[in-house]
């Protein structure tokens, strides 16, 4: 009964949140976040007036304190940045297997953030909001659209080996949404726990308990009928169920072929290449097996040492990111690739995103980059984008976004309206306010759509 209440239930918000006529373009999305800020000057966003003043006071800003104290003078990139491309877009040389793919991009430029601290920060990306307690843009896309695989969940986080990144499990949780649309996680290194059936209990017998307790479970929601948590608890317990005979075949990456696994660098000899090459060979598993939303992350929370596990580097740029950018590179580009030869480009898609961007200037009495809300650059690519296209821009040394100003909520407004969904009709009630992942915010942003 209750199964069938929820599918009516969901072909009605579907009914709603469509827009009339709209055919989606996309059906799933894989989302590759980089915690700790990755910078847009020494990636993606090319900027020749802060190699031809390298070395000079930030004009109008020669004794600017930013969030770790006072900054120094223009700092170029270390890296070059190459034309890449029909579209001819300068992309920096760290990362040339994923500027390969420079056509296929959309990238945002003129993204800026309410936060300037990594925890509110990768919550304000990820949520819409800076505070915990708020539902994940995966949890939102699991609730609008359903699942697509009975057997697994409709969201699933994969964090890096290293750790969780900052404010942890708050990046994936379902908030006031029903429990069963939270981020599973689970990664290549560490399994999901306790799917094999005790020794002397038989399929057929364990079968025989889930369905005797189903049934009393189903008794007791028809005498409490309204109790969402309830029904999300029965729900969660039934999928984990389920997820004892999909999830390990899902997850068994000795399925793939030595080639899958050495285009991808599985066996590399950089262990953490290794271990996050093998949780984007999982990313693909998971999203061809019908997951709706999957987060990769590539790097992890702060340590004591700035740089180490993730990618804030306020101290010693080069060496930070010259550790970090081979890690991200060859396995995302081949997670890319191996998409693309798939078909699965051509219904999923793709975004990278991280929290904010790095200032311009040197870190006082350092060679790296102080946190900068005001500017940084995410990118999409897949199913409706149109690839080789840039929209916005910071100002001409990337200090700030000036041009076609764009912010989270419009970006996950144009992710909803990807997936054949309006983002101010996608809603839940609670606490006497109709809540949305873009609040009372957003729009579409068009130039990027194909």
């Amino acid at each position: 009964m209750s199964t069938g209440l929820m599918g009516i239930g969901m072909a009605d918000l579907l009914a709603d949140t469509r827009p009339s006529g709209y055919r989606p373009k996309a059906k799933r999305v894989l989302q590759v976040f980089c915690p700790g800020a990755a910078s847009h000057l020494d990636l993606w966003d090319y900027k020749p007036e802060l190699i031809k003043h390298h070395g000079q006071p930030l004009p109008g800003e020669e004794e600017m304190v930013s969030f770790q104290g006072k900054n120094g003078n223009l700092m170029r990139s270390p890296w070059d940045f190459q034309r890449r491309g029909q579209c001819g877009k300068h992309l920096s040389s760290l990362l040339p297997q994923l500027g390969e793919f420079a056509d296929e991009m959309a990238f945002v430029h003129s993204m800026h953030s309410k936060s300037n601290t990594h925890g509110p920060g990768c919550l304000f990306m990820n949520t819409g909001f800076v505070q915990e307690g708020f539902p994940s843009a995966g949890s939102w896309m699991s609730y609008a659209l359903g699942r697509e695989n009975d057997n697994l969940p409709t969201y699933v986080a994969i964090p890096d080996v290293r750790g969780e990144p900052p404010n942890g499990k708050a990046n994936w949780n379902s908030g006031f949404l029903p429990a069963q649309h939270q981020g599973v996680s689970i990664n290549a290194a560490n399994p999901i726990r306790n799917l094999k059936l005790p020794v002397g209990i038989s399929l057929e017998k364990e079968e025989a308990s889930r369905d005797f307790l189903r049934m009393l479970n189903r008794k007791h929601l028809a005498e409490r009928a309204g109790d969402s948590e309830l029904a999300a608890r029965m729900a969660s317990y039934e999928l984990a169920a389920r997820m004892q005979l999909a999830a390990p075949e899902v997850s068994d990456l000795g399925r793939e072929s030595r080639s899958t696994h050495r285009a991808y660098g599985t066996d590399d000899s950089n262990a953490l290449k290794a271990a996050y090459a093998r949780n984007c060979l999982l990313a693909r598993r998971f999203l061809e097996h019908g997951v709706r939303y999957v987060t990769l992350y590539c790097g992890s929370r702060a340590s004591g040492v700035d740089g180490l596990m993730n990618w804030d580097a306020h101290k010693t740029l080069k060496s930070d990111y010259e550790r970090h950018a081979p890690i991200l590179d060859q396995p995302t580009a081949a997670l890319l690739r191996d998409m693309k030869q798939r078909g699965l480009l051509d219904d999923t898609l793709v975004l990278w995103t991280t929290e904010f961007g790095r200032m311009p200037t040197h870190q006082a009495g350092t060679v790296g980059r102080d946190h900068n809300p005001d500017a940084f650059t995410t990118w999409m690519l897949g199913a409706g984008v149109k690839g080789g296209v840039s929209y916005g821009a910071t100002d001409p040394f990337g200090r700030r976004a000036v041009q076609d100003k764009a912010t989270v909520w419009d970006f996950y407004a144009t992710v909803l309206h990807l997936l054949g969904l309006d983002h101010e009709s996608v809603s839940f009630y609670h606490n006497g306010i109709d809540r949305r992942l873009t609040d009372v915010h957003g729009h579409v942003i068009d130039p990027i759509l194909a």
